[in-house]
């Protein structure tokens, strides 16, 4: 007897064949048969109508510190994710001596937005060792099964101290004790090696993310670590990612090029759409195009949407600092939207200024072409003739005012989306074509960071409802090949063959999803962080089941209880069918 069976639904496999009407039979946590089966099971789901999946794998999280607390991982939980590799941009939390610990927390708070408070109240800090770190995340039941990188700014710290945290030049002797500890880690299970080059990668004391400036030495050196291992990949958030650097991609794919083609492993790196040079994101992947000529394997992590900040009142917004709102500002959101409203608060509000200048509030009001109100669902590609200076422009008023107004729809839980990357053209065109790239890889979904103004771990099922099914401005993706992106395309990239398809043998992770009722929910703001640090969430509607190892995890987006989850510790092998 079957311990759970499928039956009926649309099996989506992951390696981007055509959809098929089957079943699908599992047995501890291995699929065993799909088609026509006619036993029985000590568990059925009925999938008639339905679509059928493997688990998706978000290769670009940070829950480095979160893993260490929640054993569901959300909001990624919610959205199909069964795999979450994190250690990425080169932050994490390990290597660490015990006195570096505060500065670790400062490092990610600053980098990924991330409450320290939270970080410093969840983390328990039993650990010194990379492979110490691993050895406490596998004690903890979870949801999901994570994977983890060496982080570099981590093991500059661990080895350089405060002329590693100070982005000072690595000696020969530090770069031979970073790639020991760097080797050590991968030995003990982790996927790979991560750093960061963009200079907006800033601790919260405003020092660059240690490596950022790390001459070839140091990142050959360490990059042999891999080469000697045999196993894992180079990650990287690359210099100019964010357009700070118009000449930085050249330099950048050059050197990832020596590196791929000298340790014979992937180096995958950002790509994001900036407005310094629309298309540069083009040239970037015909250099990727090129590399791969030469022997090296670049790979560009690419999402599904616009890089965005997320304003409201319960996130911040232009008026934050202004004297009249910051007397209304701890009220209830009930309280405070009626207050707002009346006609004197507004015209008060609306007639004062902020009395600092924090560059994105300045950024912000010099762009209001490129703020939008979210919605309910949230639209993510919005026209550029509803963005609040058009809409301010067609009304005869001030944007500020149109602003304003936008913050109380919803009864205040209106979000305003400010399309910071990826945005340029006012459609997702360019996002779509870097997508279909075949150099390409789905990530950049930050799941658990940039926990105050974005909430982009929904990416994947924005893939499906956006992408797949209710586009309308430019073409839409095939389900088979969107799927295959999720699933195996991203697994084999991390090396974790055993998952990512669903046939006999593998492993048995899947969504069953109602595709025509799946859809996002408007994010909005928990204070479930420890030390009741605040978040922004966003929910799902349409999984019917996430299953991982062969247990249901999830019914209707709610935890079932079951911790199937497990660390993983290396690559794993490709299923051998007897």
């Amino acid at each position: 007897m079957h311990d759970l069976l499928i039956r009926g639904g649309m099996i989506v496999d992951g390696t981007g064949a055509e959809a098929r009407e089957a079943d699908v039979a599992i047995v501890g946590d291995r699929i065993v048969e799909i088609g026509d089966i006619s036993t029985s099971a000590r568990e059925e789901i009925d999938a008639r109508g339905k679509l059928v999946t493997p688990g998706w794998v978000d290769v670009h999280t940070h829950y480095d510190g979160q893993a260490t607390w929640d054993p569901l991982l959300s909001p990624s939980c919610w959205h199909g994710v069964t795999t979450a590799v994190m250690g990425n941009c080169g932050v994490g939390f390990a290597p660490v001596h015990p006195d570096r610990h505060e500065w670790l927390i400062g490092l990610m708070e600053g980098v990924e937005d991330i409450p320290g408070s939270a970080l410093a109240e969840g983390i328990k800090w039993n650990w010194e060792t990379f492979p110490e770190y691993l050895d406490a995340l596998e004690k903890i039941p979870r949801a999901l099964d994570i994977g983890t990188q060496v982080p570099h700014g981590a093991v500059r710290g661990y080895v350089m101290g405060e002329r590693g945290a100070k982005n000072e030049p690595a000696t020969a002797d530090d770069i031979t004790q970073m790639t020991a500890v760097v080797r050590e880690g991968l030995e003990a299970g982790a996927l790979g090696f991560s750093t960061s080059r963009t200079i907006y990668h800033r601790a919260v004391d405003g020092e660059p993310v240690p490596g950022t400036f790390a001459a070839d030495d140091e990142l050959l050196g360490i990059a042999s670590a891999l080469r000697d291992v045999g196993h894992g990949l180079f990650e990287l958030a690359p210099a100019g990612v964010m357009g700070e650097d118009l000449a930085a991609p050249d330099k950048e794919i050059a050197w990832m090029s020596k590196v791929s083609a000298m340790i014979q492993r992937p180096v995958t790196f950002a790509l994001i759409q900036h407005d310094a040079d629309s298309k540069q994101w083009k040239r970037m992947l015909e250099l990727c195009d090129q590399a791969e000529q030469m022997g090296a394997n670049l790979v560009a992590q690419v999402g599904s949407r616009p890089t965005m900040l997320l304003m409201g009142l319960q996130t911040f917004h232009p008026f934050s600092e202004r004297p009249s709102y910051l007397a209304l500002a701890e009220l209830p959101l009930e309280q405070r939207v009626n207050e707002m409203r009346k006609s004197e608060v507004r015209q008060r509000i609306l007639s004062e200024e902020s009395p600092t200048s924090e560059p994105i509030v300045m950024f912000i009001n010099a762009s209001m072409h490129k703020v939008f109100a979210l919605g309910d669902p949230p639209d993510y590609e919005p026209r550029p003739e509803q963005s609040i200076q058009a809409q301010a422009e067609r009304e005869g008023r001030s944007a500020h005012e149109v602003l304003y107004d936008a913050l109380l729809e919803l009864d205040g839980r209106q979000l305003l989306m400010f399309a910071l990357l990826g945005y340029s053209d006012f459609n997702l065109d360019a996002v779509g074509e870097m997508l279909a790239h075949p150099r390409s890889a789905f990530g950049l979904g930050d799941g658990g960071a940039h926990c105050g103004v974005m909430c982009d771990a929904s990416m994947t099922t924005y893939m499906l409802t956006h992408w797949v099914r209710d586009r309308e401005r430019g073409s839409r993706l095939p389900l088979e090949w969107t799927v295959k992106k999720m699933t195996h395309d991203t697994a084999t990239l991390f090396g974790l063959n055993d998952r990512g398809v669903l046939a006999p043998g593998y492993k048995a992770d899947l969504n069953v999803i109602d595709f025509q009722k799946l859809r996002l929910d408007l994010p909005k703001l928990a204070f479930d962080l420890p030390a009741g640090a605040r978040r922004l969430v966003q929910r799902a509607q349409g999984y019917d089941a996430t299953i991982l190892s062969g247990k249901v995890t999830f019914r209707d987006g709610e935890s079932t209880g079951a911790l199937p989850g497990r660390l993983l510790r290396g690559p794993q092998a490709t299923p051998r069918l007897s």
